[in-house]
C-alpha cells in the first residue's frame, strides 16, 4: 500500500511538474506572439531567392526511407543546393521531433517550443479534419493519436497543417533529385510570415538562415548511422554532426 501510494505521489508530482513547464512555455510563447514584428519575417530570403521555381504542394505521409547509399547522395545534393543558394542550416536534434523543432526555431527563434508547435498542429488537424483526411492512408483517429506522440516524425500533412495554423508560407529546400524547392501555402489565407526549412528527404529537417550570420551552423560533416529493423527497413537512428561556426 505504501509503495503504491508513493508511486502515485511520484507520478502525480511528475505530471504537475510537466503541466507547470507547459504552462510556462505557453506564457513565453504568448509574450513572443505579442511582439508581432518578431514573428513577421522580413522576407529577405524570399526576395533573394524569388527565382526558384516551386512545384504545387500535395500533402502526404512519410514515404519510403532511402537506403544508406541513397541517403548519403541525397544529403550531398542538399548540401550543394544550400551552398549554391547561400543558405546555412541550424541543426535540429534528431530525436523524431526535428520538423517541429525546425518550425519552432523559425517561429520563436528557438527549437525548444516544439511541443507547443506539435500540439497546435494536432489541434489544427483535429478541428479541420475535412482539409486533411483524404491525404492520410489510415484511420484518421489513429493518425491523430500517432501524431500526438512526442518523437513521432512529422510529414507533409503536418507541414500543411502548420502552414494553415500559423498562417505561414513554408519554404522547403529539399534533397529530391528532381525538385529542389517546395512552397507550402496556407489554405484560403495570405501568409503573414515565411518559415525556411531544409528537408533531407524522409530523414531530417533543419532550420535555414542566410549564410554568414552570427553563430549559425554551416554544413557539418555528417555520419549517418542506420539500424536494421525487424521489417528489414533501414531507418536512420541518429546523425552525428560537428558544427562549424561562421
Amino acid at each position: 500500500m505504501t509503495d503504491n501510494h508513493g508511486n502515485r505521489s511520484a507520478s502525480s508530482s511528475s505530471s504537475l511538474n510537466s503541466s507547470s513547464h507547459d504552462t510556462e512555455d505557453d506564457h513565453t510563447i504568448a509574450a513572443i506572439l505579442a511582439e508581432d514584428e518578431r514573428l513577421r519575417h522580413d522576407g529577405k530570403l524570399g526576395k533573394r531567392l524569388s527565382h526558384l521555381d516551386s512545384i504545387p504542394h500535395t500533402p502526404r505521409v512519410i514515404g519510403n526511407i532511402p537506403d544508406p547509399n541513397d541517403a548519403t547522395l541525397d544529403h550531398e545534393r542538399l548540401a550543394e543546393r544550400l551552398t549554391t543558394y547561400g543558405l546555412a542550416e541550424l541543426q535540429m536534434e534528431g530525436d523524431g521531433n526535428c520538423q517541429f523543432r525546425a518550425l519552432s526555431d523559425q517561429l520563436f527563434q528557438s527549437p525548444d517550443y516544439h511541443k507547443y508547435v506539435r500540439k497546435e498542429v494536432v489541434k489544427q488537424l483535429k478541428r479541420h479534419r475535412r482539409l486533411y483526411e483524404s491525404y492520410v492512408p489510415m484511420k484518421y483517429k489513429h493518425y491523430l493519436k500517432k501524431m500526438k506522440r512526442l518523437g513521432e516524425w512529422g510529414d507533409h500533412v503536418t507541414l500543411q497543417a502548420a502552414a494553415d495554423r500559423f498562417e505561414a508560407k513554408i519554404c522547403l529546400v529539399t534533397s529530391f533529385r528532381d525538385t529542389c524547392y517546395i512552397e507550402i501555402l496556407p489554405k484560403d489565407k495570405s501568409p503573414l510570415r515565411e518559415l525556411w526549412l531544409s528537408f533531407w528527404s524522409e530523414i531530417h529537417y533543419n532550420s535555414l538562415y542566410q549564410a554568414g550570420g552570427i553563430l549559425l551552423y554551416t554544413f557539418p560533416s555528417v555520419h549517418a548511422s542506420f539500424v536494421k529493423l525487424p521489417s528489414g527497413v533501414n531507418l536512420l537512428s541518429h546523425v552525428d554532426v560537428t558544427p562549424i561556426y561562421d
